[in-house]
């Protein structure tokens, strides 16, 4: 469980407005501490099913907050999750590194 101050400086952070406490993105902020923080507390604790079990609930949570997301703000999701540092943004990157890349080809042809 989040403190307040953790979560207030979590909601500033992402809030994509001022006075924005429920946005998706803040959603999936907080959820996505949350979850690090139940990540921890199984390690030191892995027999604890009830604790694993809320951590697979709120897992599912952020992924359905996140194929909202992408569905409607596509370059949002994009920067939230780069932002994070979740497994989605390995792959955004080496789409954008792959198309960099041809464009680079492109203008090397162009001049030839």
């Amino acid at each position: 469980m989040l403190d307040k101050n953790k979560k207030k400086r979590i909601i500033k952070k992402y809030q994509t407005h001022e006075g924005d406490t429920g946005s998706t993105e803040v959603q999936i902020a907080i959820l996505t501490e949350e979850l690090k923080e139940l990540a921890e507390h199984l390690k030191a604790h892995h027999k604890d099913h009830s604790s694993r079990r809320g951590l697979l609930r709120k897992v599912g949570e952020r992924r359905k907050l996140l194929t909202y997301l992408k569905k409607e703000d596509n370059k949002s999701y994009e920067d939230l999750v780069k932002k994070l540092k979740l497994k989605q943004a390995k792959a955004i990157l080496r789409k954008e590194a792959e198309e960099a890349e041809k464009k680079q080809d492109v203008q090397e042809k162009g001049k030839q």
